[in-house]
């Protein structure tokens, strides 16, 4: 969900019969000389309108009567109040009573203090066309800090400066976002298919417990959406009971994630490759070596650093970006989307999802806010504060006074990024088994992008924030839709051929070798290293070539010590053919080569040098 400033992943759907805006008042001292302060207000444009602009704004007294909430004649001071604008509480009144009061006794505005979340101060028709002063909520906080700052004598300015309707960090917003989602999903595909090949070419097939995947099912996507919404809701109702814990839990998930995408770069790296001696250690039995232990200990201090200096909104939010970043990379390399169709399932379901909590919820909460939106901005009744980090943020750049109302940060929320990335990913692991040139994958990947560009335009078109999934699911889902049509594999493409199973073997490439000469009394067979290269170099896979080394990864997996159990089963494995230490050559047959042993292997079986 996609916000451009005021509220957390989508903005507030407000109801049609209310009209808030926000607005600002500029506090002056009584006596010249002295700068103003801009105070955050939000108002009714339906009681009477405010200039756009300060030199246009009425300069008036500002009077301190927050002693009484102004709901009777006689909380009006004597002499009424002289052209100026009280301050009064919020509460035990209606807010035309309030207003109809200050208006009858000379004010000419009403700023009305709450200790609550602000709300539009509504009305009825009738009641509108009687006002003609401006009402407007001022948070308590900030009386607090008008009456620090300026005693009991001020004056006050209300005005509703203009805001571009898109900013410049939305440029930033979109390269963030995409490239999240090209790099995460060409990641995907690369390592799924690399994983599967380097397990028929290992003898042993051992794999890192961090390259496995986790394939999506149907009755996993239910459950998921299950717990989402099961989870929004308890984060609406008690929203400061549980906001740590998310918070606790992005931490541990972020420093995760920076480990699994700066572990690649750290292993081409020659130093620190000494391992840890034996031990009985947790976690540390398999003796790891010291450079990923310095990484862990970096990444996990990253995200420490970021939970202690969370609120601090000059630097913060780069840390939080990179470590939102780096564990959407990391979901979309773990999370496995096997086929098209569970891809449309989970983008559907999502779909309806987003949409039903943004747009549906305000007509069923008494406050007319969506569910989501309290969620994503928080509430602004809240003790704590506190926001919920699933977000990358970014500063406006360009200058509003609403900037002090409008949170300073436009927000993109993971789920915008995460659910179309499994799509993308999937994409890219079906050209690579197709050989399609990546025709999938960019075309996706292009479709994600035009879906955000939507956003902005309809954020821009109708000035309320928007549920990106509402443009991201379409465009992804029916480009990829359109790509298969044209290339005539849609049938294919829907249940990804059989891709969610392993890939086929590599084809062996048979090189002829020969026999062993007979050892010498008492001497061990003789060795051919020619032949064991050949046999080693068969069961390379199509498009990689022979003596091609290794990746740091894997270079890093083949030494390490080889379990007993293993070594007992290679030995169970070896050719009976082959002479063994200690025994004399087997007897061949006369004028038989190794080319007609091959010939007489069964159908479907494997011959002995496909096990070398």
């Amino acid at each position: 969900m996609w916000a451009g400033g005021p509220r957390g992943w989508v903005l507030t759907l407000l109801l049609a019969q209310v009209s808030g805006e926000f607005g600002v008042a500029r506090v002056f001292p009584e006596k010249s000389g002295g700068g103003g302060k801009d105070y955050c207000i939000l108002f009714n444009s339906q009681w009477a309108h405010l200039p756009h602009d300060l030199g246009k704004a009425s300069l008036l007294a500002l009077q301190d009567q927050t002693v009484s909430a102004l709901c009777a004649a006689s909380e009006v001071p004597e002499g009424g109040f002289g052209n100026a604008v009280p301050m009064v509480m919020r509460g035990n009144c209606t807010f035309y009573e309030k207003v109809r009061l200050a208006q009858v006794n000379g004010a000419r505005g009403l700023l009305i203090v709450s200790k609550e979340r602000l709300v539009p101060p509504a009305g009825n028709r009738s009641q509108y066309e009687e006002i003609d002063i401006p009402v407007a909520l001022l948070s308590y906080a900030d009386m607090l800090d008008i009456g620090q700052s300026f005693g009991r004598s001020a004056k006050v300015a209300m005005y509703a400066p203009g805001e571009p309707v898109l900013d410049y960090n939305m440029v930033i917003i979109f390269v963030m976002a995409v490239g999240t989602v090209a790099v995460g999903g060409y990641w995907a595909g690369s390592r799924d298919v690399k994983k599967r090949y380097m397990k028929h070419k290992r003898d042993d097939g051992a794999e890192k417990q961090e390259d496995e995947t986790v394939d999506v099912t149907p009755v996993m996507i239910g459950v998921f959406v299950v717990m989402c919404c099961s989870m929004l809701v308890l984060l609406y109702y008690f929203y400061d009971q549980l906001v740590y814990a998310i918070i606790g839990i992005f931490c541990l998930a972020a420093s995760i994630g920076l480990y699994s995408c700066l572990s690649p770069f750290v292993r081409r790296f020659p130093l620190g490759k000494c391992r840890l001696p034996s031990n009985n250690w947790p976690y540390f039995h398999k003796r790891p070596q010291v450079r990923m232990l310095l990484l862990a200990a970096f990444c996990v201090a990253v995200s420490l650093v970021w939970g202690l200096f969370r609120n601090e909104d000059q630097w913060a939010w780069i840390l939080q970006d990179a470590l939102g970043i780096a564990f959407c990379l990391y979901m979309l390399k773990t999370i496995r989307l096997p086929t098209f169709k569970g891809c449309t399932l989970l983008l559907l379901v999502l779909f309806v999802y987003d949409v039903f909590f943004v747009f549906i919820t305000p007509y069923l909460t008494k406050t007319g806010e969506s569910i989501m939106v309290e969620v994503a901005a928080g509430p602004t009744d809240s003790s704590t504060r506190e926001k919920l980090p699933m977000v990358l943020k970014v500063p406006r750049l360009n200058f509003s006074p609403l900037a002090l109302c409008d949170r300073p940060f436009s927000l993109l929320g993971f789920g915008d990024i995460l659910v179309p990335g499994l799509l993308v990913a999937y994409c890219h692991r079906f050209d690579i088994q197709v050989q399609s040139s990546r025709v999938y994958f960019v075309a996706c990947t292009i479709g994600y992008g035009i879906g955000l560009l939507a956003t902005f335009a309809a954020l821009a078109w109708m000035r309320k924030g928007q549920p990106a999934l509402l443009y991201l699911v379409p465009c992804t889902l029916v480009t990829s839709l359109l790509v298969a049509l044209w290339r005539r594999e849609l049938a294919t493409f829907w249940t990804g051929s059989g891709f969610a199973k392993e890939l086929p073997h590599p084809p062996l490439v048979v090189s002829p070798v020969s026999c062993p000469a007979p050892p010498k009394a008492g001497g061990p067979p003789a060795s051919h290293p020619e032949a064991d290269g050949e046999a080693a170099a068969s069961t390379v896979p199509p498009g990689e070539p022979a003596g091609t080394p290794m990746g740091p990864e894997e270079e890093e997996e083949e030494q390490e010590p080889r379990a007993p159990f293993l070594e007992v089963k290679q030995e169970e494995e070896t050719d009976p053919a082959e002479p063994q230490p200690g025994q004399p050559p087997a007897q061949q047959p006369q004028g038989e080569t190794p080319d007609d042993r091959l010939k007489d292997d069964a159908p479907g079986q494997t011959s002995p040098l496909s096990r070398a």
